[in-house]
């Protein structure tokens, strides 16, 4: 089930909706309930943080988004088209709208970082090599990588490595990003540069950032609204601060355990 916390941003026009979303795994006797009727939207130009413990469904919702999973009941929307009733080719051209940056990365090991980043147009465009020359060193310069494009990826730091990716993501001109666990293993200071230039990039480029992090109460900082998953069910925050004060007793003592708050009368 879901429920919605001083939520405004829901009146706003949506990129995706889950609407009665279930999804589980396991067999019949063992079934793993992860989503449990949920319903959210995240809104359009702004940036979702979804957050919670270990296996509560989080990297599920991004899979769902994607059309890697389909869901056991309800509706995943992009747009106004439900993505678990696509055929391959309609979920391939909705696919084109997303970049992804995935938790490892995932960078080509035997390609240069330019070659890295300008894989995407290769694969997908039919710009010229000079046209993808041009596009990839435009992103370089505004993600502070010029000067590294002819490094591989194992002479990068964590942090380069994480604005390599970022820059592969965004090639296509995606309308949504997404996430996933993109601080793992990074250290503070680089964690939290890592969160100011995911701000900046989508403050000025203006696309739909789904976030999904185990970064808590840290990746809060970044959100326009927040979602928290716990035991196949949801709530959704405009902010923060508000999540000491839920009516639901459990995201009371998530806020207390791992966000160290407690609701204060006055």
């Amino acid at each position: 089930m879901s429920g919605v916390e001083n939520a405004p941003l829901d009146a706003e026009p949506a990129a995706i909706r889950f609407v009665e979303v279930s999804k589980s795994f396991g067999e019949r006797k063992r079934r793993h309930l992860v989503l449990d009727r949920v319903s959210f939207s995240v809104p359009k130009g702004r940036t979702t943080v979804i957050a919670g413990g270990s296996g509560q469904g989080k990297s599920v919702i991004l899979k769902l988004i994607l059309g890697l999973l389909k869901p056991d009941a309800g509706q995943v929307l992009v747009g106004d088209r439900d993505i678990a009733a696509m055929g391959y080719r309609a979920l391939q051209e909705v696919r084109m709208l997303f970049g992804v940056l995935f938790q490892g990365v995932a960078l080509f090991d035997s390609l240069t970082v330019f070659e890295n980043i300008a894989l995407p147009l290769r694969e997908r465009t039919k710009l010229s090599s000079e046209e993808i020359r041009q596009r990839v060193a435009a992103t370089l310069d505004q993600l502070e990588l010029t000067g590294h494009e002819e490094k591989f990826p194992a002479q990068l730091s964590g942090g380069m490595k994480k604005r390599v990716g970022l820059a592969r993501a965004l090639q296509l001109d995606p309308e949504i990003v997404l996430f996933d666990e993109p601080t793992t293993g990074l250290d503070p200071v680089m964690t939290r540069e890592i969160y100011e230039l995911f701000t900046r990039t989508q403050q000025r480029l203006g696309y739909t950032a789904v976030i999904v992090s185990h970064d808590i109460p840290q990746i809060f900082t970044l959100a326009d609204q927040i979602i928290l998953l716990n035991k196949g069910e949801l709530d959704v925050f405009s902010e923060a601060s508000r999540i000491p004060y839920s009516t639901k007793p459990k995201i009371r003592e998530f806020a207390r355990q791992v966000m160290g708050q407690e609701a204060r009368e006055g």
